[in-house]
């Protein structure tokens, strides 16, 4: 007769259902993801770097204030634009909001098209190096000196996988990459090599990336920027430099406000900046599409000959029945 006294001292971790609606800017993610959860009882865990800025609505494509109001999203207007934000907070963060949101008995669904963002959560990533605040304070006073180009070539110098995947812009990223070097003496691609490609088991995922014929998608993204346009992007932009938000933040990088920037410092035409917006924002779908088609746990989602409907139901059908 077997001993069962040890019955229900042992804890079995079952992993949390964790539903992903991904894909390229311009895409559709949120109207689809606002739907699922509506009809699935689940609650919007947004993963976009920029979206998590305040007064920055217009440029950021944010979900509608009614969309917002009918069903909970998390890291959205978080942040004012010259706070900071990490990867590795939104690690922390994001795995707390998740659980939380599971112990209402609601289903969690990360939506966006910020690659890091998203394996941050669902791999074991190395977040070990902390922060030098003197070694950054050192690259800045660098950047005012020389410029950000500078820095780059820098890390290109040192670390030329990290700098080819790095845009010669993002100096929050440029600054990292080097501080990690600076700290350990090794690049921060050894250590996302050694890290990246471990699931985290904590989470159950049901993966989805919506995509579509490219002429598709880069006419949707001309008419978005066209209606950003019309909605008042100029407008914003112009508010958030009297507000003394410096354009060399991170978050005045964002496509759409550094353009518009480079119009209103008279740099550029108004169309100019304009068709910069178009082509960068391109770039950009092409990129996140490349991170994605990296991770062999994606379930892709054609939706040219689809509607909103369709793809929830397609969706649905495929949560192999976590909802009711």
């Amino acid at each position: 007769m077997k001993n069962h006294s040890s019955v229900g001292k042992e804890v079995i971790k079952l992993a949390l259902p964790l539903i992903i609606i991904a894909g390229p800017t311009a895409v559709g993610k949120s109207d689809v993801a606002a739907e699922l959860a509506k009809r699935i009882n689940g609650e919007i865990i947004s993963a976009d770097s920029m979206q998590i800025y305040k007064l920055m609505d217009i440029g950021t494509n944010k979900p509608p204030k009614d969309m917002m109001a009918a069903v909970k999203h998390h890291f959205i207007d978080i942040k004012y634009p010259d706070e900071e934000y990490s990867v590795a907070l939104y690690r922390q963060d994001a795995a707390k909001v998740i659980g939380e949101v599971y112990n209402k008995s609601k289903l969690p669904i990360m939506v966006g098209g910020t690659g890091l963002y998203i394996n941050s959560v669902i791999n074991n990533l190395d977040f070990s190096v902390g922060p030098d605040y003197k070694f950054r304070k050192h690259l800045d006073e660098i950047v005012d000196k020389k410029d950000l180009t500078f820095l780059y070539n820098v890390l290109l110098n040192i670390d030329p996988i990290t700098a080819d995947k790095i845009d010669k812009n993002d100096k929050k990223r440029i600054v990292r990459a080097l501080e990690v070097y600076h700290t350990t003496g090794h690049p921060i691609s050894v250590y996302k090599e050694k890290s990246g490609n471990v699931p985290n088991d904590k989470y159950n995922l049901f993966y989805f990336v919506l995509n579509m014929s490219r002429d598709k998608l880069y006419k949707r993204i001309e008419k978005r920027v066209d209606v950003m346009i019309q909605n008042g992007l100029i407008k914003e932009v112009k508010m958030l430099l009297s507000l003394g938000y410096d354009e060399h933040l991170n978050s005045m990088q964002a496509i759409g406000y550094k353009e518009i920037i480079s119009y209103l410092k008279g740099r550029t035409s108004l169309e100019e900046s304009i068709q910069s917006i178009k082509k960068n924002t391109r770039h950009y779908a092409k990129r996140q599409l490349t991170w994605f088609k990296k991770d062999k746990r994606i379930e892709w989602i054609n939706i040219d000959n689809l509607d909103k409907d369709e793809i929830v139901k397609n969706i649905i059908e495929k949560l192999a029945g976590i909802c009711k």
